[in-house]
């Protein structure tokens, strides 16, 4: 029974890629400088009042989940959260955002939260049966890092403080930073399917970074998929179709969409592998068999089965290739034209999607 349950939590952990805050890449772009992670909120650091976004099941709740600095920054980002209490060494908490919600328990130090749902499994019994696929990651945050492999599959598990439970899932410290991304980067085997900029070339340590390309030339170069009045001035996004800031861009840009303000020109890209296990390069190969008038609906529908056509990989490499040359550092990135003919640029998810659709020329 506990290795059907372990085969699940396999199975189940690509979900848990939707919850990931920023969606940046694993591996820096260059040897001469690593970019930061982006970053989706626009707000300042809450401040020593309960946050609105806070639900109160219980009087304590509250003060109690002020004093977590990684619950802090995900109320502040607008998310509700609603306090499940202590449970093996750790808090958790259902967070909401909109209709969707995860399970996060947050670490003893409050630092740090892991996204996912406790497993039935205690630290040794998943070590009995991952046996030599399991390859221990270290301490964080006082949880111990565990990640096992089933064929081409992995996951990151982390066990509670005592020991009984372990949760397959991601961790964010207080900033926002993933942390799982930084533990598993040396594992062989873990790296995106789809890599940024030429295959065959690598920059030496001595090289300094190239400046970024001209986004607005480089967006000529892919294959993207339109939504909207070809009349309308246009906004130009990279996203990966599992990046859930990806997805709430898409969502809150429809009724601008809708209403003839905008054409939107989506460009499909895969970052997130490291995460999902390929799901990301499945989905954007599936995005980019579609003509280009049906990408996008096909995407907002979840419809991206199917097999992809043969043309979809090199597209995919050209896409993956115009991300190298502007240097991109997650998604959703937007590009435009200005009234004045300069570049517009925002990375990650704008806190003022209005002021951008304001900025971009006809």
């Amino acid at each position: 029974m506990r290795s059907i349950l372990l085969a699940s939590c396999l199975a189940l952990a690509p979900g848990l890629a939707l919850a990931e805050p920023h969606c940046s890449l694993l591996a820096p772009l260059t040897a001469a400088d690593t970019p930061p992670p982006v970053s989706v909120s626009t707000s300042s650091p809450p401040p020593a009042a309960a946050p609105s976004g806070l639900a109160t099941p219980s009087p304590a709740a509250p003060t109690d989940l002020r004093r977590i600095a990684a619950l802090q920054r995900i109320a502040a980002s607008g998310a509700t959260l609603t306090d499940l209490g202590p449970y093996h060494g750790m808090r958790r908490v259902v967070v909401r955002t909109g209709d969707q919600f995860m399970l996060m328990s947050a670490a003893p130090d409050g630092q740090a939260v892991v996204g996912g749902l406790m497993a039935d499994l205690s630290t040794a019994d998943l070590i009995r049966i991952a046996g030599g696929s399991l390859t221990e990651l270290g301490m964080q945050h006082g949880l111990r890092g565990l990640l096992v492999r089933s064929g081409p599959q992995f996951q990151v598990f982390y066990a509670t403080p005592d020991g009984e439970r372990v949760i397959p899932g991601v961790m964010w410290d207080a900033a926002g930073k993933n942390l799982t991304r930084d533990q598993v980067v040396s594992v062989a085997g873990t790296m995106p399917t789809v890599t940024i900029g030429p295959v065959d070339a690598a920059m030496p340590a001595a090289v300094a970074a190239p400046q970024p390309a001209s986004g607005l030339r480089v967006v000529q170069t892919t294959t993207f998929g339109t939504l909207g009045d070809a009349a309308a001035p246009r906004l130009w996004m990279f996203i990966d179709p599992q990046c859930s800031y990806s997805v709430q861009a898409m969502q809150r840009l429809q009724p601008f969409v809708a209403s003839g303000r905008v054409q939107l020109a989506v460009i499909p890209l895969s970052v997130l592998d490291y995460e999902d296990r390929g799901r990301s390069t499945t989905s954007a190969l599936a995005m980019l068999s579609q003509p280009a008038e049906q990408m996008v609906t096909a995407w907002s529908r979840g419809d991206l089965n199917g097999t992809p056509v043969p043309e979809a990989a090199a597209r995919l490499q050209a896409n993956m290739a115009a991300a190298h040359a502007i240097q991109l550092r997650g998604t959703p990135t937007f590009i435009w034209r200005k009234p004045d003919g300069s570049e517009g640029r925002a990375d990650g998810l704008p806190g003022d999607l209005d002021a951008v659709l304001a900025s971009i020329g006809s």
